[in-house]
């Protein structure tokens, strides 16, 4: 979330109402913290402000102080607390225990944590749900060093054999969020956090460290300036240090600080080391070779990849999608670093030598793969290789991408007893308020039809209805005056019954699971002209399928360059995505591919067409 620096585009202090609501929001999603920690933390009379980011990242403090909180949507629901405050309210937030100085290591240079990294109590795991806000601390040391979310639920974990992922880092110590405060840091604090998160279990056991020149200091020194429980001096979280501890350790100070700083400066480059040597790699890349590893990529899709069947295909995404994914392990292909400085002109460069046909879209201004010659020499003399697929995903993209990974979409039509059919699942002996499958519904109507003997002797395909079942099926449905059915074919019996029944649907994405009365509602995405003869696009429904509004209008908005607003629906309930531009091919086609909604469940009208 802090890995990159991002300069926050607005600043300003909270209104009374914002002041209130952010308070409110605080309390609801942190239950361990109470009205008097949060006004410890966000002082009534002190004034609060928010930074807001262009990544859409808003940072509450109290102004001139440390930042307290940020919010990952600029909406609030997702709300965390900073490492500052959890260093003043350690208990706000579960937390899981690290194994040791190694797995902090990691931590602290931005890489989330995996569950081998967890140290599990006796008792087991504790419970959690997905999605929620943990801390993470080490061993004998009360202050956490990072905050994030959860991957997946403890009985998710459990079931995987406590493997993958388990806390998406969101925050941690000494990112870019922590280095943006200034003067945070106290006397020798280097040796602090040396001592702290290179080998945390030396705090506990109060012994020096072999593995780190940093924890070599006196004894003396480490017990008054690091032991809570021994000494009267302490470190606070405004960056103050006793005068006591401070004058122990005067005589080490310069040692300890170029002791430090080379530590800190070994942790960064070790973090770094892959990327370091990954730079060195691409700098040595000529353009010739830059040439031919496109060219290579190119041919390598267009045996693996690409398929007549999604031809014509916009450059962009036979780029992104089908070269790149082929590229060597290691190497990273920049178009800008080769011969033909742009993407359409590399393809209309491969169109020349006749190996694809592309042609310019007039109305997208981009460039259109249209068929590939399968028959070229080039294509024929060239050996696909067999090696898994890497997936690339745009740097922009990556963090919604993995989260839709995890969330899977699934939608299934169950069933509820009526008035009308509650004789026959009492007859035999069926949960009138359980949720029923249409194959399990049907059963009951066949097991009542068993029980009571009604299928016609002369004709096995046809059941004779008694009074009840044929209320059951009728009752209501048929006009009076007209004769109530003797009879029904088998076939024609389920859907009849489960016609009766209660409509309900089950819509589950990831650990998230609703259950709604009725027909499942079709997501409607519609465009319109407006005033200049300009076209805007508009999707609604989305809640029906779990999808976020907010969330949906950032994704398209990167996707399409193009300006995203969510409004509420004018005398209905839910929110509409309003979208500049007629996309509403693209857009059915992104909640197809990347939120797996059904064809059927996807309702387009076009109203610009003649």
């Amino acid at each position: 979330m802090f890995k990159k620096a991002v300069e926050a585009k607005a600043q300003q202090r909270l209104s009374g109402a914002d002041r209130k609501k952010l308070k409110r929001t605080i309390r609801d999603r942190f239950p361990g913290a109470s009205d008097a920690d949060i006004d410890a933390l966000l002082p009534p009379k002190a004034e609060i402000t928010v930074s807001k980011f262009q990544n859409r990242v808003h940072v509450y403090g109290v102004e001139g102080g440390f930042p307290l909180f940020f919010n990952v949507d600029g909406r609030g629901s997702e709300i965390y607390p900073t490492v500052f405050a959890l260093w003043e309210l350690p208990e706000m937030l579960p937390y899981f225990m690290l194994k040791g100085g190694e797995v902090s290591r990691f931590v602290i240079g931005g890489a989330d944590l995996m569950f081998p990294g967890i140290s599990v109590a006796a008792e087991g795991l504790p419970s959690f749900s997905a999605g929620e806000p943990w801390a993470v601390k080490v061993p004998g040391n009360p202050a956490p060093i990072a905050v994030g979310s959860t991957t997946m639920s403890s009985a998710e974990a459990l079931k995987a054999g406590l493997r993958g992922k388990a806390l998406r880092i969101m925050h941690y110590y000494r990112d870019l969020l922590w280095e943006s405060v200034e003067g945070h840091y106290v006397p020798n604090s280097g040796f602090l956090e040396d001592v702290v998160l290179e080998d945390p279990s030396f705090l506990a056991s109060n012994q020096p460290s072999d593995s780190s020149e940093g924890a070599t200091c006196e004894s003396d020194v480490q017990q008054s300036c690091v032991n809570n429980e021994n000494t009267e001096g302490s470190i606070d979280v405004n960056g103050a240090i006793s005068d006591a501890c401070a004058a122990s350790m005067q005589n080490d100070s310069e040692n300890a600080a170029k002791e430090i700083t080379t530590g800190a400066s070994d942790l960064k480059s070790t973090a770094n080391v892959d990327a370091a040597k990954l730079d060195i790699e691409l700098s040595s890349l000529s353009i010739e070779d830059v040439d031919s590893h496109l060219d290579r990529c190119l041919l390598q899709a267009l045996h693996t990849t690409v398929k007549d069947k999604d031809l014509p295909m916009p450059g962009s995404t036979l780029w992104s999608n089908h070269v790149l994914p082929c590229r060597p392990s290691g190497i990273t292909l920049d178009i800008k670093k080769s011969s033909h400085k742009k993407l359409s002109k590399w393809l209309q460069a491969k169109t020349s030598t006749g190996l694809i046909t592309v042609k310019e879209d007039k109305y997208k201004k981009e460039a259109m793969l249209i068929s590939v010659n399968r028959g070229h020499p080039e294509y024929l003399q060239f050996k696909p290789e067999k090696r898994p697929v890497e997936k690339v995903v745009q740097a922009g993209d990556s963090a919604a991408s993995e989260s839709r990974s995890q969330k899977a979409l699934e939608v299934v039509e169950v069933y509820k007893s009526s008035v009308h059919v509650n004789p026959i699942f009492a007859s035999v002996g069926a949960d009138t308020g359980k949720l029923y499958s249409a194959s399990e519904a049907t059963d009951i109507v066949f097991k009542y039809i068993e029980k009571e003997n009604l299928v016609k002797q002369t004709n096995k395909a046809t059941v004779v209805l008694d009074a009840t079942l044929c209320d059951a099926l009728f009752k209501g449905a048929i006009k009076k005056g007209s004769t109530y059915p003797t009879e029904i074919h088998k076939k024609d019996l389920g859907a009849t019954f489960i016609n009766r029944m209660q409509a309900h649907h089950m819509v589950t994405r990831g650990g998230e699971s609703v259950v709604r009365k009725g027909v499942l509602k079709t997501v409607q995405i519609m465009t319109e002209r407006r005033q200049g003869n300009k076209k805007v696009t508009k999707v609604s429904g989305l809640e029906t399928f779990l999808i976020d509004p907010e969330a949906l209008a950032s994704e398209l908005q990167k996707k399409f360059a193009c300006s995203t607003t969510v409004a509420e629906l004018p005398g209905k309930k839910g929110l509409e995505v309003l979208i500049q531009g007629g996309v509403i091919d693209d857009v059915a086609r992104h909640l197809l591919e990347q939120y797996g909604i059904p064809k059927r469940y996807i309702e387009v009208l076009d109203k610009t067409r003649k």
